[in-house]
């Protein structure tokens, strides 16, 4: 792979600094741990690691409300600390994916402090502000993805700012070009720092209908998927109005020309949207627009090679420019096994849907802990820390559960993880599936992974070859992966009891990738079978 594209078909590890090490000891993970871990995530054979924000903050959504874009918090170091994470990371020919976080600002970032004393100061127009109605309601019907209206009151301009997350995230006003400039001059600050790529949160949320015409409702029928609880009032309107306005595109060429200015970085987009395939397609179209999206579409409770095969088949059919990057956990969802195992989730499972993932045609971010098979955990009220979670309690549990800390050690106080009280819990359950556990037994959910990302490494037809679905029914997910003369056949039995299928004789089985010889596709002829969460990879 050449320099300018390391990041098609790459594998990007999410770190999630709260939680990977504790290297202080004050029950919280830092930039220092994530230096500890550096060899340990280069064994793992993965290409880059996208760090979840470590920049100033409240933490009032736990550093996705920056009061300071240029500066670390000291929660999790200081700046030496990151320039030597990045260093050593390049040492180890690991790159590094920092989160910007450019819809939004927390309301202590000194922009919104200025803004909202009046209506005439420098920066009154930086963020959404709007009158009240007559009867001094909000300006329209917009929710927050947070629960209530996304509109807050500020008595001192007597007037109402707009927030689609936390009423501590006030939604930066795209609409002002000085705006986008400062966006663009923080992020430009980090460039210059040497970071390899952005991961863009919430990049369809930039701009608002300045008309603040009102979302129209969602037909009860419709208010599953997208990453939202039906539970959630979000999840009733059609967000046609506040969310993927044709705007967004104009910023999103104004970043990429920016980026190409610091040859071989690469833009990681989040989409949600209410057609969020056709929305990644329209991102990356061209070569003006963002490398690569990722969306929610994976993230889903949906659950069936029909659903995984139709997902990613119509985004290779719509982005015929782009390049997809697929996940099937990370910080805002409920960990993979629980979620897609419906309490029959185990090892096996975990392995297979690791090895799914790294098959898929397009890059991957794969959540730390998932190369562990962590399950989610049981999260009790006392222990909540989301606001999210307090706030649907307990219909909801919040993001809590597939944010606790990593086990490190199951001798060790904490896991290994710090001396400290944890921030979140570390059950039982976590201790068993623990790293120096999984180090010392070569059939893990660790050895797997790693033995099958190294056998990816070595076939250019695994990274960005072309794929092709066959028809197959459940529980198999079957295509085939290919690149000039190298031909992958692969089959996934998704389900928790063996299956066949038919192989014809001039592909031949791999041998088994180390730690999945249980799994394991055998053949008595043309017939295969594929044990429960089996695996078949065969090469013409």
């Amino acid at each position: 792979m050449t320099e300018k594209a390391w990041w098609r078909g790459a594998v990007i590890y999410q770190v999630y600094p709260r939680s990977l090490m504790d290297a202080n000891n004050d029950g919280v993970g830092d930039l220092r741990g994530i230096i500890n871990k550096l060899d340990y995530i280069a064994s793992l054979n993965v290409d880059a690691i996208w760090i979840s924000p470590f920049f100033k903050s409240p933490m009032k959504d736990f550093g996705y409300d920056i009061s300071d874009y240029r500066q670390v918090d000291p929660m999790f170091g200081n700046e030496t600390d990151i320039d030597e994470l990045i260093a050593e990371a390049h040492q180890r020919n690991i790159k590094v994916i920092i989160d910007q976080v450019l819809s939004h600002t927390s309301d202590q970032h000194e922009w919104f402090i200025e803004s909202r004393e009046d209506k005439t100061n420098p920066k009154a127009d930086w963020y959404v502000w709007a009158d009240s109605k007559p009867d001094g309601m909000q300006p329209n019907n917009w929710l927050s993805i947070f629960g209530g209206p996304a509109w807050q009151w500020e008595p001192r301009r007597k007037q109402y700012y707009m927030h689609n997350f936390l009423t501590s995230q006030p939604d930066l006003n795209y609409h002002n070009p000085d705006v986008q400039q400062a966006v663009l001059d923080n992020v430009e600050f980090w460039l210059k720092k040497g970071v390899d790529g952005l991961r863009l949160d919430a990049i369809t949320y930039c701009f608002h209908d300045k008309l603040l015409r009102d979302n129209p409702p969602k037909a009860e029928e419709d208010r599953v998927g997208r990453g939202f609880s039906p539970d959630n009032p979000y999840a009733f309107q059609y967000h046609y109005y506040n969310n993927a306005l044709p705007e967004n595109i104009g910023f999103i060429e104004r970043l990429r020309s920016l980026m190409d200015k610091y040859p071989g970085t690469v833009t990681l987009g989040e989409v949600t949207s209410e057609d969020s395939l056709a929305t990644m397609a329209e991102y990356t179209e061209g070569n003006n627009r963002l490398h690569m999206c990722y969306s929610f579409e994976l993230l889903t409770d949906d659950y069936s090679a029909d659903y995984i095969r139709s997902t990613v088949a119509t985004l290779e059919q719509q982005m015929q420019q782009g390049w997809s990057c697929w996940a099937i956990g990370n910080h805002d969802v409920q960990r993979v096994v629980t979620r897609w195992g419906k309490g029959k989730g185990n090892a096996q499972m975990a392995k297979m849907l690791n090895a799914m993932l790294f098959s898929l045609r397009g890059s991957v971010c794969s959540y730390q802990g998932e190369e562990l098979g962590l399950t989610e955990v049981d999260i009790q009220e006392h222990e909540l820390q989301d606001p999210y979670g307090i706030t649907f309690w307990p219909r909801f549990k919040g993001r809590d559960g597939c944010r606790t800390p990593l086990p490190w050690d199951n001798e060790a106080e904490n896991a290994g993880f710090s001396q400290h009280k944890t921030w979140l819990p570390i059950p039982p359950e976590h201790k068993a599936l623990a790293v120096s556990t999984q180090e010392s037994n070569p059939e893990s959910i660790l050895h797997a992974y790693r033995a099958f990302l190294a056998w990816r490494r070595q076939h250019g037809a695994m990274r960005d070859g072309d794929i092709r679905f066959i028809d197959t029914p459940e529980p198999l997910l079957q295509f085939e992966r290919q690149q000039d003369s190298e031909h992958f056949m692969l089959c996934f039995n998704l389900g928790d009891t063996s299956q066949q299928i038919m192989l014809e004789q001039n592909w031949q089985i791999i041998e088994p990738v180390a730690g999945m010889q249980a799994q394991w596709a055998n053949r008595t002829g043309e017939q295969v079978n594929l044990p429960a969460y089996g695996v078949m990879i065969a090469k013409r």
